[in-house]
Protein backbone atom coordinates (compact mmCIF):
# COMPACT_ATOMS: atom_id res chain seq x y z
CA UNK A 1 0.00 0.00 0.00
CA UNK A 2 1.41 3.59 -1.17
CA UNK A 3 2.06 5.93 1.89
CA UNK A 4 0.08 8.61 2.51
CA UNK A 5 2.96 11.44 3.64
CA UNK A 6 3.92 12.31 0.04
CA UNK A 7 4.15 15.71 0.25
CA UNK A 8 2.74 17.59 -2.64
CA UNK A 9 4.61 19.87 -5.25
CA UNK A 10 4.65 23.67 -4.14
CA UNK A 11 2.69 22.69 -0.55
CA UNK A 12 3.29 25.61 1.35
CA UNK A 13 2.64 27.91 -1.85
CA UNK A 14 -0.61 26.25 -2.91
CA UNK A 15 -1.89 26.88 1.04
CA UNK A 16 -0.81 30.11 0.87
CA UNK A 17 -2.52 31.47 -2.38
CA UNK A 18 -5.45 29.56 -0.74
CA UNK A 19 -5.72 31.13 2.65
CA UNK A 20 -6.91 34.45 1.89
CA UNK A 21 -10.13 32.95 -0.17
CA UNK A 22 -10.79 30.65 2.68
CA UNK A 23 -9.73 32.58 5.92
CA UNK A 24 -13.69 33.19 6.81
CA UNK A 25 -16.32 31.01 8.42
CA UNK A 26 -18.25 29.03 6.50
CA UNK A 27 -15.65 28.97 3.70
CA UNK A 28 -15.89 25.72 1.06
CA UNK A 29 -12.64 24.44 -1.00
CA UNK A 30 -13.44 22.34 -4.12
CA UNK A 31 -10.01 19.71 -4.01
CA UNK A 32 -10.84 18.98 -7.62
CA UNK A 33 -7.57 16.34 -7.84
CA UNK A 34 -7.84 14.67 -4.43
CA UNK A 35 -5.14 11.69 -5.20
CA UNK A 36 -4.05 11.08 -1.33
CA UNK A 37 -5.32 14.44 0.27
CA UNK A 38 -1.92 16.06 1.15
CA UNK A 39 -3.57 19.67 0.14
CA UNK A 40 -6.36 18.93 1.74
CA UNK A 41 -5.03 18.12 5.07
CA UNK A 42 -2.83 20.97 4.55
CA UNK A 43 -6.04 23.38 4.25
CA UNK A 44 -7.83 21.32 6.53
CA UNK A 45 -5.14 21.52 9.69
CA UNK A 46 -4.16 25.29 8.91
CA UNK A 47 -7.26 27.00 7.95
CA UNK A 48 -9.43 26.51 10.75
CA UNK A 49 -12.66 27.99 9.42
CA UNK A 50 -12.64 25.91 6.15
CA UNK A 51 -14.90 22.93 4.76
CA UNK A 52 -13.02 20.82 1.91
CA UNK A 53 -15.03 18.62 -1.18
CA UNK A 54 -12.60 16.40 -2.53
CA UNK A 55 -13.83 15.08 -5.92
CA UNK A 56 -11.45 12.08 -7.47
CA UNK A 57 -12.46 9.59 -10.34
CA UNK A 58 -10.20 7.41 -8.84
CA UNK A 59 -12.25 5.35 -6.05
CA UNK A 60 -8.93 3.45 -4.63
CA UNK A 61 -7.46 7.25 -3.96
CA UNK A 62 -11.20 8.46 -3.10
CA UNK A 63 -10.99 5.41 -0.07
CA UNK A 64 -7.30 6.18 0.96
CA UNK A 65 -7.70 9.85 1.15
CA UNK A 66 -11.23 9.44 2.88
CA UNK A 67 -9.57 7.40 5.77
CA UNK A 68 -6.46 9.78 6.20
CA UNK A 69 -9.13 12.72 6.37
CA UNK A 70 -11.45 10.80 9.11
CA UNK A 71 -10.20 12.55 11.68
CA UNK A 72 -11.50 15.85 10.27
CA UNK A 73 -15.41 14.85 10.38
CA UNK A 74 -17.67 16.41 8.03
CA UNK A 75 -15.31 19.08 7.68
CA UNK A 76 -14.46 16.62 4.57
CA UNK A 77 -16.63 15.34 1.88
CA UNK A 78 -15.56 12.76 -0.32
CA UNK A 79 -17.05 12.69 -3.80
CA UNK A 80 -16.56 9.97 -6.64
CA UNK A 81 -16.52 12.03 -9.37
CA UNK A 82 -14.21 13.62 -12.93
CA UNK A 83 -13.44 17.31 -12.13
CA UNK A 84 -15.16 18.50 -14.80
CA UNK A 85 -18.61 17.57 -13.36
CA UNK A 86 -17.53 20.20 -10.24
CA UNK A 87 -21.14 22.17 -11.03
CA UNK A 88 -23.15 18.93 -10.70
CA UNK A 89 -21.04 17.56 -7.44
CA UNK A 90 -22.47 21.02 -5.86
CA UNK A 91 -25.38 20.88 -6.84
CA UNK A 92 -26.06 17.66 -5.42
CA UNK A 93 -24.14 18.93 -2.45
CA UNK A 94 -26.50 22.10 -2.19
CA UNK A 95 -23.60 24.40 -2.56
CA UNK A 96 -24.55 27.26 -4.82
CA UNK A 97 -20.86 28.35 -4.83
CA UNK A 98 -17.50 28.04 -3.10
CA UNK A 99 -14.41 30.09 -1.87
CA UNK A 100 -11.49 28.34 -3.98
CA UNK A 101 -11.09 25.44 -6.30
CA UNK A 102 -7.54 23.36 -6.14
CA UNK A 103 -6.59 21.90 -9.27
CA UNK A 104 -2.92 19.78 -8.94
CA UNK A 105 -3.27 17.75 -12.58
CA UNK A 106 -1.47 14.91 -13.89
CA UNK A 107 -0.94 11.69 -12.32
CA UNK A 108 -0.39 11.39 -8.56
CA UNK A 109 2.22 8.85 -6.58
CA UNK A 110 -0.09 6.46 -5.65
CA UNK A 111 -1.17 5.80 -9.31
CA UNK A 112 2.41 5.29 -10.06
CA UNK A 113 3.24 3.24 -6.87
CA UNK A 114 0.60 0.98 -7.71
CA UNK A 115 2.14 -1.61 -10.22
CA UNK A 116 -1.63 -3.17 -11.36
CA UNK A 117 -2.64 0.27 -12.33
CA UNK A 118 -0.10 0.47 -15.70
CA UNK A 119 1.13 3.77 -15.23
CA UNK A 120 4.82 3.28 -14.58
CA UNK A 121 7.27 2.03 -16.59
CA UNK A 122 10.06 0.91 -14.39
CA UNK A 123 8.22 -2.46 -13.72
CA UNK A 124 6.13 -4.85 -16.14
CA UNK A 125 2.46 -4.40 -15.83
CA UNK A 126 -1.12 -4.74 -17.55
CA UNK A 127 -1.20 -1.81 -19.49
CA UNK A 128 -4.38 0.09 -17.91
CA UNK A 129 -3.64 3.62 -16.82
CA UNK A 130 -7.20 4.59 -16.36
CA UNK A 131 -7.52 6.77 -13.28
CA UNK A 132 -10.99 5.53 -12.44
CA UNK A 133 -10.84 1.76 -13.43
CA UNK A 134 -14.37 1.28 -13.32
CA UNK A 135 -14.73 2.54 -17.11
CA UNK A 136 -13.33 3.67 -20.34
CA UNK A 137 -10.48 2.30 -22.57
CA UNK A 138 -7.02 0.62 -21.43
CA UNK A 139 -3.68 2.14 -22.53
CA UNK A 140 -3.73 -1.81 -24.34
CA UNK A 141 -6.93 -1.11 -26.07
CA UNK A 142 -5.43 2.19 -27.32
CA UNK A 143 -2.16 0.60 -28.82
CA UNK A 144 -3.92 -2.69 -30.22
CA UNK A 145 -6.83 -1.01 -31.98
CA UNK A 146 -6.13 2.59 -33.19
CA UNK A 147 -4.98 3.56 -36.83
CA UNK A 148 -1.05 4.71 -37.02
CA UNK A 149 -2.19 8.36 -37.69
CA UNK A 150 -3.99 8.62 -34.49
CA UNK A 151 -0.58 6.96 -32.62
CA UNK A 152 1.47 9.68 -34.14
CA UNK A 153 -1.00 12.28 -33.32
CA UNK A 154 -1.20 11.30 -29.59
CA UNK A 155 2.46 10.94 -29.09
CA UNK A 156 3.23 13.52 -30.83
CA UNK A 157 0.32 15.97 -28.99
CA UNK A 158 0.65 14.65 -25.59
CA UNK A 159 4.19 12.95 -25.33
CA UNK A 160 5.95 15.77 -27.58
CA UNK A 161 7.91 12.60 -29.20
CA UNK A 162 9.89 13.35 -32.05
CA UNK A 163 10.33 9.80 -33.13
CA UNK A 164 6.25 9.41 -32.82
CA UNK A 165 5.63 8.18 -36.35
CA UNK A 166 8.45 5.46 -36.00
CA UNK A 167 7.14 4.17 -32.42
CA UNK A 168 3.37 4.21 -33.83
CA UNK A 169 4.40 1.95 -36.78
CA UNK A 170 6.53 -0.48 -34.88
CA UNK A 171 3.76 -1.11 -32.26
CA UNK A 172 1.29 -1.58 -35.87
CA UNK A 173 3.57 -3.94 -36.73
CA UNK A 174 4.10 -5.97 -33.34
CA UNK A 175 0.47 -5.77 -32.03
CA UNK A 176 -0.19 -8.20 -35.73
CA UNK A 177 2.08 -10.55 -34.02
CA UNK A 178 0.83 -10.33 -30.95
CA UNK A 179 -1.16 -8.19 -29.27
CA UNK A 180 0.06 -5.77 -25.92
CA UNK A 181 -1.11 -6.55 -22.69
CA UNK A 182 1.84 -5.54 -20.40
CA UNK A 183 3.89 -2.41 -20.21
CA UNK A 184 7.45 -4.33 -20.42
CA UNK A 185 6.94 -5.12 -24.22
CA UNK A 186 5.68 -1.82 -24.59
CA UNK A 187 9.44 -0.53 -23.03
CA UNK A 188 11.37 -2.97 -25.06
CA UNK A 189 10.01 -1.96 -28.45
CA UNK A 190 10.75 2.02 -27.65
CA UNK A 191 14.22 1.05 -26.53
CA UNK A 192 14.63 -0.65 -30.27
CA UNK A 193 12.58 2.35 -32.20
CA UNK A 194 14.53 5.50 -29.85
CA UNK A 195 17.79 6.39 -31.43
CA UNK A 196 20.68 5.70 -28.70
CA UNK A 197 21.50 9.16 -28.53
CA UNK A 198 18.41 10.54 -27.99
CA UNK A 199 17.71 7.52 -24.91
CA UNK A 200 20.85 9.62 -23.19
CA UNK A 201 19.06 12.63 -22.98
CA UNK A 202 15.57 13.81 -21.47
CA UNK A 203 15.41 11.23 -19.32
CA UNK A 204 13.17 7.88 -19.62
CA UNK A 205 12.97 6.73 -23.45
CA UNK A 206 9.37 5.61 -22.73
CA UNK A 207 8.76 8.50 -20.36
CA UNK A 208 6.88 10.40 -23.57
CA UNK A 209 5.06 7.27 -24.73
CA UNK A 210 3.44 6.69 -21.27
CA UNK A 211 2.88 10.15 -20.86
CA UNK A 212 0.68 10.71 -23.98
CA UNK A 213 -0.96 7.25 -23.75
CA UNK A 214 -2.63 7.98 -19.85
CA UNK A 215 -3.39 11.55 -21.04
CA UNK A 216 -5.84 9.89 -24.05
CA UNK A 217 -6.92 7.13 -21.85
CA UNK A 218 -8.25 9.51 -19.36
CA UNK A 219 -9.08 12.30 -21.74
CA UNK A 220 -7.40 14.71 -19.85
CA UNK A 221 -7.42 17.49 -22.04
CA UNK A 222 -10.74 17.76 -23.11
CA UNK A 223 -11.72 17.07 -19.32
CA UNK A 224 -9.35 20.12 -18.12
CA UNK A 225 -10.86 22.41 -21.29
CA UNK A 226 -14.61 21.67 -19.75
CA UNK A 227 -13.06 22.00 -15.73
CA UNK A 228 -11.51 25.54 -16.16
CA UNK A 229 -14.68 27.47 -17.01
CA UNK A 230 -16.90 25.53 -14.79
CA UNK A 231 -14.24 26.12 -11.64
CA UNK A 232 -14.17 29.66 -12.57
CA UNK A 233 -17.85 30.16 -12.24
CA UNK A 234 -18.15 28.25 -9.19
CA UNK A 235 -16.59 30.60 -7.27
CA UNK A 236 -17.50 33.78 -4.81
CA UNK A 237 -16.52 37.50 -5.05
CA UNK A 238 -12.88 36.85 -3.10
CA UNK A 239 -13.08 33.41 -4.38
CA UNK A 240 -9.62 31.92 -5.95
CA UNK A 241 -8.75 29.14 -8.38
CA UNK A 242 -5.61 27.66 -8.22
CA UNK A 243 -3.81 25.21 -10.70
CA UNK A 244 -0.88 23.01 -10.95
CA UNK A 245 -0.20 21.84 -14.44
CA UNK A 246 3.28 19.58 -15.70
CA UNK A 247 2.59 19.33 -19.01
CA UNK A 248 2.93 22.34 -21.87
CA UNK A 249 -0.85 21.49 -23.42
CA UNK A 250 -1.98 21.73 -20.00
CA UNK A 251 -0.63 24.98 -18.78
CA UNK A 252 -1.35 26.26 -21.99
CA UNK A 253 -4.96 25.58 -21.24
CA UNK A 254 -5.34 27.28 -17.94
CA UNK A 255 -3.31 30.27 -18.98
CA UNK A 256 -5.80 30.69 -21.40
CA UNK A 257 -9.18 30.37 -19.31
CA UNK A 258 -7.44 33.06 -16.66
CA UNK A 259 -6.71 34.96 -19.99
CA UNK A 260 -9.79 35.04 -21.02
CA UNK A 261 -11.89 35.40 -17.48
CA UNK A 262 -9.28 38.66 -16.21
CA UNK A 263 -10.13 40.77 -19.87
CA UNK A 264 -12.05 43.49 -19.34
CA UNK A 265 -14.94 43.91 -22.50
CA UNK A 266 -14.22 47.16 -23.29
CA UNK A 267 -11.94 48.57 -26.45
CA UNK A 268 -8.39 48.32 -26.10
CA UNK A 269 -7.73 51.73 -27.05
CA UNK A 270 -10.09 53.27 -24.51
CA UNK A 271 -8.25 55.62 -22.14
CA UNK A 272 -9.84 53.72 -19.38
CA UNK A 273 -12.22 51.35 -18.03
CA UNK A 274 -15.70 52.56 -16.94
CA UNK A 275 -17.20 51.43 -13.48
CA UNK A 276 -19.08 48.08 -13.85
CA UNK A 277 -17.11 46.69 -16.91
CA UNK A 278 -13.45 46.15 -14.76
CA UNK A 279 -12.73 42.19 -15.56
CA UNK A 280 -15.19 39.54 -13.60
CA UNK A 281 -11.34 38.26 -11.97
CA UNK A 282 -7.59 38.83 -11.55
CA UNK A 283 -4.74 36.94 -11.77
CA UNK A 284 -2.82 36.37 -8.72
CA UNK A 285 0.38 35.12 -10.13
CA UNK A 286 2.93 36.70 -12.55
CA UNK A 287 2.87 34.36 -15.04
CA UNK A 288 3.52 30.87 -13.88
CA UNK A 289 5.30 29.91 -11.15
CA UNK A 290 7.96 27.61 -11.09
CA UNK A 291 9.40 25.25 -8.07
CA UNK A 292 12.76 25.93 -6.95
CA UNK A 293 16.03 24.03 -7.11
CA UNK A 294 15.22 23.04 -3.59
CA UNK A 295 12.35 21.59 -3.97
CA UNK A 296 13.22 19.31 -6.99
CA UNK A 297 16.44 18.01 -5.89
CA UNK A 298 13.91 16.34 -2.87
CA UNK A 299 11.27 15.71 -5.31
CA UNK A 300 11.60 15.24 -9.21
CA UNK A 301 7.99 16.05 -9.86
CA UNK A 302 8.49 19.38 -8.94
CA UNK A 303 10.67 19.99 -12.17
CA UNK A 304 7.84 20.42 -14.30
CA UNK A 305 5.60 22.54 -12.22
CA UNK A 306 3.65 25.76 -13.65
CA UNK A 307 1.29 27.32 -10.78
CA UNK A 308 -1.04 29.98 -11.76
CA UNK A 309 -4.00 31.28 -9.89
CA UNK A 310 -7.01 33.47 -10.22
CA UNK A 311 -9.69 35.52 -7.71
CA UNK A 312 -13.64 36.68 -8.83
CA UNK A 313 -13.35 40.56 -7.98
CA UNK A 314 -17.05 40.97 -8.65
CA UNK A 315 -20.10 39.05 -9.44
CA UNK A 316 -22.15 38.49 -12.41
CA UNK A 317 -24.25 41.89 -10.76
CA UNK A 318 -20.60 43.69 -10.61
CA UNK A 319 -20.89 43.76 -7.01
CA UNK A 320 -17.53 43.64 -5.32
CA UNK A 321 -16.20 42.24 -2.25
Amino acid sequence: MPSPSHVPVLLDRVVSLLAPALDRPGAVLVDATLGLGGHTEAVLSRIDATRVVGIDRDPQALELASRRLAAYGDRFTGVHAVYDEIADVLADLGLAAVDGVLFDLGVSSMQLDVRERGFAYAEDAPLDMRMDGTTGITAAEVLNTYPAADLTRILKEYGEEKFARKIAAAVVREREREPFTTSGRLVELLYAEIPAPARRTGGHPAKRTFQALRMEVNDELAVLRRAMPAAIDAINVGGRVVVESYHSLEDRLVKQAFTAATRSDVPEDLPFVPEGHEPALRLVTRGSEKAGPEEIAANPRAASVRLRAVERMRDSRGETA
